[in-house]
């Protein structure tokens, strides 16, 4: 099948794109691309799918795990990392908080809340 579109970027909603961002950034380690007060790109060097965020002023951070009426999460990243440790270590530096996880027999998985409360997984293959 001949694709008629092409993901250039997940948009993550918050009250505050360039603090989000810089967030990511520490994860990803990818170059700011737009940089406005209004939204935010982060792109790898070679161009391919990035991840972007945007300015909802009236943002609700999802809750995790859900409850009935609550807020709930419409999507979450997951970050494969060499090093489970180490990116833990960054994630929480650079505010993230975490929520839980889990471990079976192909990977360890940890759960944390981004500083805007999206959740994202950070994890290990065995």
């Amino acid at each position: 099948m001949t694709p008629v579109a092409r993901l250039t970027a997940p948009v993550l909603g918050t009250p505050d794109p360039r603090g989000l961002a810089r967030f990511y950034q520490r994860l990803l380690g990818w170059p700011i691309r737009d940089d406005e007060a209004e939204w935010v790109t982060l792109r790898p060097a070679d161009g391919s799918t990035g991840l972007s965020f945007q300015l909802e002023t009236d943002h609700v951070p999802p809750v995790w795990p859900p409850e009935p009426g609550a807020q709930q999460m419409q999507l979450h990243l997951d970050l494969q990392v060499d090093d489970l440790d180490a990116a833990s270590a960054v994630a929480e530096d650079a505010g993230a908080r975490r929520l839980g996880g889990h471990e079976d027999e192909d990977e360890i998985v940890r759960v944390y809340a981004d500083p805007a409360g999206h959740p994202f997984c950070l994890f290990q293959r065995r």
